[in-house]
């Protein structure tokens, strides 16, 4: 008896693995170490419901015919969190961090005219989740090692 309940766990446990998709455990995350780019801002969406839009700036390494050239790339978030948004609002520019976001990509409307965004792929970066990996240097820090 005791073998049999034991088999039975198991064939439960080896269902947690199950290949057939799930809708509720699909994810689309990005995760980011790099600078924000500027102080956080405070914004509104056209129904008065208040967020906060950063940027990080991440650094990559690019191959090219005469060696790897140094490239940054713009990474542009939305927070929708009350709380969050409070947090956020108090970071500055050049802070390190490290970011969670989820990865939306909406398809171009057909209808729309190509120029605006509604008619182009567009990538939304909703926050989930930020902390500081090192603060900036202070203005007088900096002005002293000039």
């Amino acid at each position: 008896m005791f073998s049999l309940s034991r088999s039975a766990g198991l064939r439960v446990s080896s269902r947690a693995f199950s290949t057939t998709s799930s809708r509720s455990t699909d994810m689309a995350k990005l995760l980011l170490i790099g600078r924000l780019g500027k102080d956080p801002e405070l914004r509104y969406t056209k129904t008065n419901k208040e967020y906060v839009s950063y940027n990080i700036a991440t650094a990559n390494n690019v191959p090219t015919a005469e060696g790897v050239q140094p490239t940054t790339t713009w990474h542009n978030l939305l927070s929708f969190n009350p709380s969050a948004n409070n947090y956020l609002r108090t970071l500055k520019r050049g802070t390190l961090v490290y970011a969670e976001a989820n990865y939306e990509l909406r398809q171009p409307d057909p209808n729309a005219d190509p120029e605006s965004p509604e008619g182009q792929r567009q990538i939304f970066l909703r926050h989930e989740d930020i902390r500081v990996l090192r603060l900036p240097r202070k203005d007088s820090e900096e002005g002293e090692s000039e």
